[in-house]
């Protein structure tokens, strides 16, 4: 099956303090199309249980990115108008197929942005210094211990180093949704 990488939603992914929230906006901007952060989208549960300092599991996260990937579905059956950009961790597997529904893997495009773990370190300590965000530093070590890449190169699926500019991820972004249609085995 030849499919067209034209996703009506881009999950732009990654863990905290990678930049997918700057990146996610700054791409929603370029495409004309919707920015959501997945943040917004967490139960209170969540996010105080993320203020404790204690790391949410599978069970906790399954709300969360149902109602992220409602958001996807509506965009990518057409429902909501234009392209949707949702930034969210989607830090394993599991969570990133929860986010594709029943789509063609063309329809919602994952991409993740994987700068060193020092930048990110650097970049959530700062965070949390201005207060700006509810995670604390301390988790950034579980979110690193559970994220999971595709062992090889894997169609619409997309790594991006993090520590280029937001603007130079961008650009890599649309060259990428830009390339010929490629080939899908669908199994």
């Amino acid at each position: 099956m030849l499919l067209h990488a034209d996703p009506a939603v881009i999950v732009v992914g990654g863990v905290s303090g990678c930049g997918k929230s700057t990146v996610g906006r700054l791409l929603a901007t370029k495409l004309r199309g919707t920015f959501y952060e997945g943040d917004e989208y967490h139960p209170p549960a969540n996010i105080a249980k993320l203020r404790r300092g204690v790391p949410l599991t599978d069970e906790d996260r399954r709300p969360w990115l149902l109602s992220l990937q409602a958001v996807a579905d509506n965009h990518a059956r057409g429902a909501a108008k234009g392209k949707a950009v949702i930034a969210c961790s989607a830090l394993k597997r599991g969570y990133r197929r929860v986010l594709r529904g029943t789509h063609p893997p063309n329809r919602i495009a994952i991409v993740m942005l994987l700068p060193t773990n020092e930048a990110v370190q650097e970049r959530v300590h700062a965070r949390a210094q201005q207060g700006c965000h509810f995670m604390p530093p301390a988790l950034l070590a579980d979110q690193l211990a559970t994220l999971e890449l595709p062992p090889a190169p894997h169609d619409f699926f997309y790594g991006l180093p993090g520590d280029r500019s937001p603007q130079e991820n961008v650009c890599s972004i649309l060259t990428l949704l830009a390339r010929p249609p490629v080939q899908y085995e669908v199994f």
